[in-house]
């Protein structure tokens, strides 16, 4: 009889954090959790890859497994082929070892689609035109601004050649090295 109060615990404590963590999220918001340099969303549990979304290790992974094996402990614990708890046990692990592996993929996946950046893709800067917005003084750099996918970016440049280039003036981005732009006058 013990292990079925063990599971009914698991149960109610995993169930009670998962709700109180959805109803805190809905209360006082909880969007802000991004990692630097990841690009994933880290929903408490972020582990430093760049897997998208949700790590294994989240706190909400970690409920909906303790709230799984409690619900699937007592349902297991009232058949009597697996009622005995070390029958039970180690089925309701399995049991919610699957259901947290499924809920990660859900989850990653819903957060992989929907964590869409709107910063440029460096890649495809060169050959475009740009405005030197902050002269670009000879063998220094200044500044440029491009509009790419319908956005206004901004960026430090130098000349290929060194040559100082004025304010106003239409530049084309010749390539990108350590975040900086070349540009090439005219």
């Amino acid at each position: 009889m013990a292990a079925f109060f063990i599971y009914l615990f698991c149960l109610v404590v995993g169930a009670a954090f998962v709700l109180g963590c959805a109803l805190m999220g809905h209360l006082f918001g909880g969007g802000e959790g991004h990692v630097t340099g990841s690009g994933g969303h880290a929903e408490a549990g972020a582990d430093g890859s760049d897997a998208p979304g949700v790590s294994m290790f989240s706190p909400t992974i970690i409920a909906s497994f303790v709230t799984a094996f409690g619900g699937l402990g007592i349902i297991l614990h009232q058949f009597e082929a697996t009622q005995a708890p070390m029958v039970s046990a180690p089925l309701a692990a399995l049991g919610a070892g699957v259901m947290a592996a499924v809920l990660l993929f859900v989850m990653r996946q819903i957060f992989s689609h929907s964590e869409s950046s709107s910063e440029s893709h460096v890649s495809t800067l060169a050959g475009m035109t740009a405005t030197v917005i902050s002269p670009i003084p000879e063998h220094g750099v200044g500044e440029i601004a491009y509009v790419q996918a319908g956005t206004r970016y901004t960026a430090a440049a130098r000349t290929e050649h060194g040559e100082p280039v004025p304010a106003g003036r239409p530049v084309t981005i010749t390539r990108i090295v350590a975040g900086q732009c070349f540009v090439k006058a005219g």
